[in-house]
C-alpha cells in the first residue's frame, strides 16, 4: 500500500473575525450643578427646570417673596425658625405657602400699601427663581476641592431640611386666626411693606441732590 504523499501546500488558514475590544465611553466631567440639582429634586422633592443657572419652579411646593434684604431681616421674626430664607446680593428670598403670591396684591391693598412702589416681588405659579446654593459645597470638577458659590449667587441663610415637611413652616393665609403653627402671611406682609417703604425713603434721601 503506497502511503499518501503530503501536500506541499499548507491548509488554508481559517478566517478569524477580530472583534475590537469594548472601549468604555468617556465619563462626563463632574458638574457641581448635577449634585445640587439632585439635592433639590431627590432630597427635597422640589421641581427644577433644565438649563443654567439652576432654577426652581415656584407655585407648586412654595411661592417666593423677593424683597430688599434689610426689610427681610426685620420680618424674620414673623417666620418659623425652620422656614427657609435665602439671600442674593442686597435681596432676600422668603418662601411662603404655594398660592400666596396671588393674595399679595389684595393684602397690600387692604393694608393700604397698594398704591406705593415697594420694591417687593411675589413669584407664584409659573414663576422661576434662582436655586440658592445648598448648605454643603460641591467639589470643583477639576481639582476636587470645595467649590464656593460665585459672587452674587443666591445662598441659603436658613436652608431647608431634607426629609421634613417644609410647607408646614411657610407663612400662609389660613394661619390668620387659626390654631396651626404656620406663620400668618398678613402680619408678614404688613411688616415687609412698612420696611420696604422705609428702605426706599432712606435710599432716596441718600441720593445726591441734582441742581439745574
Amino acid at each position: 500500500m503506497v502511503g499518501s504523499v503530503p501536500s506541499s501546500n499548507p491548509p488554508a488558514a481559517r478566517s478569524v473575525c477580530s472583534v475590537p475590544p469594548t472601549v468604555p465611553l468617556p465619563r462626563r466631567p463632574f458638574d457641581p450643578a448635577d449634585r445640587i440639582r439632585g439635592w433639590y429634586e431627590n432630597e427635597l422633592g422640589w421641581p427644577t427646570v433644565p438649563g443654567e443657572p439652576l432654577r426652581l419652579s415656584t407655585g407648586e411646593r412654595f411661592d417666593v417673596l423677593d424683597v430688599p434684604a434689610e426689610a427681610g431681616l426685620t420680618a424674620l421674626r414673623h417666620l418659623a425658625p425652620d422656614s427657609p430664607v435665602a439671600v442674593r446680593g442686597d435681596r432676600m428670598l422668603l418662601l411662603v405657602a404655594a398660592g400666596c403670591a396671588e393674595e399679595v396684591p389684595g393684602i397690600l391693598e387692604w393694608l393700604e400699601w397698594g398704591t406705593l412702589p415697594l420694591g417687593l416681588t411675589a413669584l407664584g405659579a409659573g414663576g422661576l427663581v434662582e436655586a440658592p446654593w445648598p448648605a454643603h459645597r460641591a467639589p470643583d470638577r477639576a481639582t476636587g476641592s470645595d467649590r464656593r458659590p460665585v459672587q452674587g449667587a443666591a445662598v441659603w441663610l436658613r436652608p431647608p431640611v431634607a426629609g421634613c415637611e417644609v410647607e408646614a413652616s411657610l407663612p400662609t393665609m389660613s394661619a390668620l386666626g387659626g390654631a396651626g403653627t404656620a406663620p400668618d402671611l398678613v402680619r408678614l406682609m404688613d411688616t415687609l411693606a412698612t420696611q420696604c417703604h422705609r428702605v426706599r425713603l432712606l435710599g432716596a434721601c441718600a441720593q445726591p441732590l441734582a441742581f439745574s
